[in-house]
């Protein structure tokens, strides 16, 4: 019998200050102009880094969209044996949003990187999306509207992953951590005791060192 997973929770400014430290990089070296949240842990994540990503000068926001996908939750008319094993698309972007993805420099934002298995699904999908749409396309078209896709994530674990992240996919992660259970404040059904366990845990790897 398996033993239950080490726990480790972390707060909504955790997150926060993890996300701000990633922006910049993220602004430099991919420059988005569009972020794809994977729900429900990636809505909170994209929100935030939009705000740091926001044009100086213009003040605009970038736009945010959302695709669900679930790898760990049970869903109505989903086995056992698939929950953990394969990727059940529970919201897409729609036709007219998926030709919004053309010319653009497309974030995929979620909140953890654990086997992967999501994130390559998330990438390889969207692609084909935008693949149909460019078939559409005249030939002397296409290259320019094929979209460069990136990935951030605010917390990669360092684990043997069962997914990849395809070749020429700008990967951020903002924090490596080891392959513990993080318990996000979102998923909190009290926030006080959510919070002071973080901090019992903080304090604890602070009397380790």
């Amino acid at each position: 019998m398996s033993s239950e997973p080490t726990h480790l929770a972390v707060t909504y400014d955790d997150v926060h200050k993890t996300i701000k430290a990633s922006a910049e990089k993220i602004r430099d070296d991919f420059r988005p102009d569009m972020l794809i949240a994977i729900g429900g842990g990636g809505f909170f994540p994209a929100r935030v880094l939009r705000t740091f990503l926001k044009n100086p000068e213009t003040k605009t926001n970038i736009p945010i969209y959302a695709i669900g996908l679930s790898l760990y939750e049970t869903l109505p008319n989903t086995t056992a044996e698939q929950i953990g094993e394969q990727v059940v698309r529970t919201q897409w972007l729609g036709p007219e949003t998926q030709k919004v993805l053309l010319g653009r420099r497309a974030l995929i934002v979620d909140e953890i990187d654990d086997s992967r298995k999501t994130l390559q699904y998330a990438i390889t999908e969207l692609e084909k999306d935008v693949e149909r749409e460019i078939a559409t396309l005249p030939e002397s078209e296409r290259e320019k509207a094929r979209t460069k896709f990136g990935v951030f994530v605010v917390h990669n674990k360092r684990k043997e992953k069962l997914g990849i992240i395809p070749e020429g996919i700008k990967y951020f992660a903002g924090s490596e951590i080891d392959d513990v259970w993080l318990d996000y404040p979102w998923e909190a059904s009290d926030i006080d005791a959510h919070n002071r366990a973080a901090a019992a845990a903080a304090a604890a790897a602070a009397g380790s060192a």
